[in-house]
């Protein structure tokens, strides 16, 4: 095998320094111990999860809710997620198992969970199934749930009670709570030094249904009150960075405080959703914060997003979506991450949104497209938004089609870590993903990118074989994705599915480009292993790198200009 020298030197460097861990992170890096807690860390314009003082970049399974109840259930499933490349299993720990009877505790479970995945060298992201999930109470313990008048419920708009405990009682709170803290207190005993767990999920997907805000005695009497002054004093010193809507509701009505919730922000159904999002977003910071105190790992919130042209109440209200991002901040500083379950075809519009905050981004759930499509959805995650993770949901139920597609993006993943974690939040690496609606149409429109002396023209490829001498680049068909990682200043990793890549000058001088070779391979202990040189009528004798339509593949390519 022969490679460039130049190229060659950086790769060995590139890849001992991500398969060693050793990325300059400062004391976190420098100093590696397993007494360091996992903790997230800002690098070169990334926030990345840092674990024994290495960077993990998560290539995550979420268990169907029921699979982790079960340890002789869950120890089946292991070769299946093993198949699918993961290095870290999402899975709930469940308040009603933990605490079956209140002040006695059993983690049977969560011991279980955590020692399979030890077996299978994979990590863990806990999910607390506590007061809400999915903004139902259905994880709450039996106790709980037969004793309505200790442990209040939400009462919808017509008065009647749901089966929704309510963020209003303090009750709720501290029971939740307490078994929270029993929870994290365990983890730290039990894997304060090995690090299995290296996140926590707090809740699941909270907000209220199917009314905007609860109607209780108590409820009703919060929101006839002063707006708490930590929110107004929160929205004052953020004015200028409020969401549209948010801060133009709070103008219009003279950007007060000390008054009610409607004279502060108006009468509406987006009012109502204000109060939710500050009650539920309270009580569940509160419960992060107590749990953070005894063992301060990681902690997110995640979203169920929204359909368009839905108001509070017909989708989950008062959540931590894009326009309620203030009020979560202002009411839940403990909380490090909000996070979009996404499964809406328009994946890049709601990743894009939830990756601009400072705070990091991890996608939790997402799912309801191809497995194919999942795993070009997951490179755009991390070449393009510096994602510390992504989960497709319920991957032990895949079919066996998108089961193969999606391990074979996440192998490319995997191979591609060192190199990818090194680079996020810098110029040397992007990727190109034709943008979905909502309703699922993609947009094939040709994409072009810049990187250093090159510019790159994406088209996208057909989704059945290419014959020799076939002139059609692109049709509607099919899955696309392009991720570039550049080496050398003429040298690159191009790695995805389904796209024509054409190369020009980024100057506006005369040079043109030139394809000086293009090898397929693949990365073993972080070494690069060549197969074929692609030549002649696999580049269109030098015009084009095409990769294939039906399968994700990572390419090295050379290039020059003369």
């Amino acid at each position: 095998m022969s490679v460039p020298r130049r190229f060659r030197c950086w790769l060995v460097s590139a890849c001992a320094m991500g398969m060693a861990g050793l990325f300059p992170y400062g004391a976190v890096a420098s100093t590696p111990s397993k007494a360091v807690t996992p903790q997230l860390v800002h690098r070169h314009g990334a926030v990345q999860l840092v674990v024994d003082g290495k960077p993990l970049l998560i290539r995550g399974g979420e268990l169907e809710n029921s699979s982790a109840s079960s340890l002789a259930y869950l120890q089946k499933l292991w070769p299946r997620l093993e198949a699918l490349h993961l290095n870290t299993v999402i899975a709930p720990a469940y308040w009603d198992l933990i605490e079956p009877a209140e002040g006695r505790f059993n983690f049977k479970t969560v011991d279980g969970l955590i020692a399979q995945a030890r077996a299978h060298h994979m990590h863990v992201v806990l999910l607390w199934f506590g007061s809400w999930k999915n903004s139902m109470s259905s994880y709450v313990p039996a106790w709980v749930k037969r004793d309505p008048a200790r442990f209040p419920r939400a009462v919808g708009s017509d008065g009647a009670p749901m089966e929704i405990l309510s963020a209003l009682s303090d009750n709720n709170l501290q029971a939740d709570s307490r078994a929270f803290v029993a929870l994290m207190r365990h983890l730290k005993q039990m894997d304060g030094v090995q690090h299995t767990v290296v996140m926590v999920q707090v809740e699941n997907e909270v907000g209220m249904l199917p009314t905007a805000r609860e109607h209780s005695a108590a409820a009703n009497a919060a929101f006839k009150a002063a707006v708490p002054r930590a929110l107004t004093d929160y929205l004052k010193a953020h004015r200028s960075k409020l969401a549209p809507a948010l801060r133009k509701a709070w103008r219009a009505h003279g950007e007060r405080q000390g008054a009610s919730w409607i004279k502060t922000f108006g009468k509406s159904v987006w009012t109502d959703e204000l109060f939710t999002a500050w009650t539920e977003a309270r009580y569940t910071g509160q419960v992060a914060a107590r749990g953070k105190a005894v063992y301060d790992l990681p902690m997110y919130v995640n979203a169920a997003l929204v359909r368009p042209h839905t108001l509070p109440g017909q989708y989950p209200s008062g959540g931590p979506l894009p326009h309620l991002f203030d009020i979560w901040h202002a009411a839940a500083p403990a909380i490090d991450m909000l996070s979009p379950d996404i499964y809406f075809p328009n994946f890049s519009a709601w990743a894009q949104r939830y990756a601009t905050r400072k705070q990091g981004f991890f996608i939790p759930e997402t799912g309801r497209v191809s497995g194919a499509q999942m795993g070009a959805n997951a490179l755009y995650a991390y070449g393009a938004l510096k994602a510390m993770g992504v989960s497709p949901y319920a991957p032990e139920f895949l079919s066996a089609a998108d089961a193969k597609a999606l391990g074979q993006a996440f192998g490319v993943v995997q191979q591609l870590t060192p190199m990818i974690l090194a680079r996020q939040g810098t110029s040397s690496m992007t990727m190109l993903l034709p943008p979905a609606a909502f309703h699922g149409k993609a947009d094939l429109t040709p994409q072009q990118v810049t990187m250093g002396a090159y510019t790159f023209t994406t088209r996208y490829r057909p989704k059945g074989a290419v014959s020799i001498g076939a002139k059609n680049e692109a049709t509607a068909d099919g899955v696309h994705a392009a991720l570039i990682i550049r080496g050398a200043p003429d040298d690159f990793w191009v790695a995805g599915i389904g796209a024509t890549l054409r190369f020009s000058s980024a100057s506006h001088g005369t040079s043109r480009v030139g394809i000086a070779s293009v090898w397929e391979g693949h990365f073993e202990h972080g070494h690069w292993l060549r197969g074929r040189q692609l030549n002649g009528d696999d580049t269109n004798q030098g015009r084009w790198l095409q990769l294939p339509a039906d399968q994700f593949v990572i390419r090295e390519v050379h290039l020059y200009r003369y």
